[in-house]
C-alpha cells in the first residue's frame, strides 16, 4: 500500500519550515539525513523523497546537496502553482523541471500542482487539463492538490494568514470539490488522466472527510495518493488509533506518506514548524510509522 515515504514538506518554504530558526537548514539536512537512514533500516526497498521545494529553487536543491541531505533520499520533490502563487507561467513547466534536473542526480516527482478557483472555476479546468498535458510525460509521478477545498472555519497553513491578502484566501479553494462535497468543474475531467495523474490530499486529525474522499477516489480512479501522518498530531490523545483508521481506510491505493510538522513541545519554539530540539526524535517517529505501515 505504501510506495513511498516523503520527508517533511516544502522546507525552503516558511510555512512549512522555520528558516529563520535554521537559517542554513544545516538542522533540516542533519534531520533528513537520519530519518532517511531509519527508514531505509526499516524497509530498505522503499522510495525516500525530499520534501518537496516550494518555490521550485536550485540554489536550494545545490545546498541540500553540499550539507548531505540529498545522501538518504531516493527522489527530489517540486511542487507548483503558477496560475495562483509562482511567479513564472504555466507552460514553463518543462524549462522549471530542466532547471532541477540540471543539478540533481535524483529523479523529480511533482507531489503537488493545482488551480484554485479563487477567481473561476473555468480557470481550474483550463489549468487542470493543461497541466496534465505538460506534466504527465516528464516526471513518473504528478500529484494534483486537491480534492477537496478547506474547509472556511479551519486555518491554512501559511504564515502570515489574512495580511497575505488574496494569497491567503486562495488556499481555500484549491479542491476538485467544493467543502460540502460537491464537484465543480474541473472534477468532470479528472478521470480523464487516472491512474496515471495522482492526489494529494491532506487529512486532518480525525477528519470527518476521510470516507467520502476514499468513494470519491475510487469513482475518479485514482490510484496513487499522497497524503501525511503529522509527527505533532502523534502527540495527541488518540493518535494511534486515528493513524490506523486513516492507513485502514487508504488500503487500495498507492500511498506516499509524508512524515512532516514538528510537536510544539519538542521544538526550538512552540510551533509546528520549527525545527525539533532533538532531529533523532524525528527520525524514531519516521522509523516507527515506517515500520507499523509501510513493511
Amino acid at each position: 500500500m505504501i510506495e513511498a515515504v516523503k520527508l517533511w514538506n516544502e522546507p525552503n518554504n516558511m510555512s512549512h519550515w522555520d528558516f529563520g530558526l535554521d537559517a542554513d537548514w544545516a538542522i533540516f539536512s542533519r534531520m533528513v539525513r537520519l530519518a532517511g537512514a531509519a527508514v531505509r533500516a526499516e524497509n530498505p526497498r522503499l522510495p525516500r523523497v525530499l520534501g518537496g521545494m516550494a518555490p521550485i529553487d536550485v540554489s536550494f536543491l545545490r545546498r541540500m546537496e553540499a550539507q548531505g541531505a540529498l545522501d538518504e533520499v531516493d527522489v527530489v520533490a517540486v511542487h507548483g502553482f503558477p496560475l495562483d502563487w509562482n511567479h513564472w507561467q504555466l507552460d514553463e513547466w518543462p524549462e522549471r523541471l530542466a532547471e532541477i534536473r540540471a543539478v540533481s542526480r535524483h529523479p523529480i516527482w511533482v507531489t503537488e500542482v493545482g488551480v484554485s478557483t479563487f477567481g473561476a472555476e473555468e480557470v481550474q479546468e483550463f489549468g487542470l487539463r493543461r497541466t496534465a498535458e505538460l506534466l504527465l510525460d516528464q516526471v513518473d509521478r504528478v500529484h494534483w492538490y486537491s480534492l477537496y477545498d478547506l474547509p472556511r472555519a479551519w486555518p491554512a497553513t501559511t504564515r502570515h494568514r489574512e495580511a497575505e491578502g488574496s494569497s491567503y484566501y486562495r488556499h481555500f479553494y484549491m479542491g476538485l470539490l467544493r467543502e460540502d462535497g460537491t464537484p465543480k468543474r474541473a472534477m468532470r475531467h479528472f478521470a480523464d488522466y487516472t491512474p496515471q495523474l495522482g492526489i494529494c490530499q491532506w487529512f486532518h486529525f480525525e477528519d470527518h472527510r476521510l470516507d467520502d474522499a476514499v468513494a470519491w477516489l475510487r469513482k475518479m480512479g485514482v490510484r496513487k495518493l499522497r497524503t501525511g501522518l503529522s509527527w505533532a498530531d502523534s502527540h495527541r490523545p488518540g493518535a494511534e488509533a486515528w493513524f490506523d483508521r486513516q492507513m485502514r481506510a487508504l488500503d487500495g491505493f498507492d500511498v506516499t506518506l509524508t512524515y512532516c510538522f514538528t510537536p510544539g513541545s519538542r521544538g526550538l519554539k512552540d510551533h509546528h514548524t520549527s525545527p525539533p530540539q532533538q532531529v533523532e526524535e524525528f527520525a524514531d517517529f519516521c522509523a516507527r510509522m515506517t515500520r507499523r505501515y509501510a513493511q
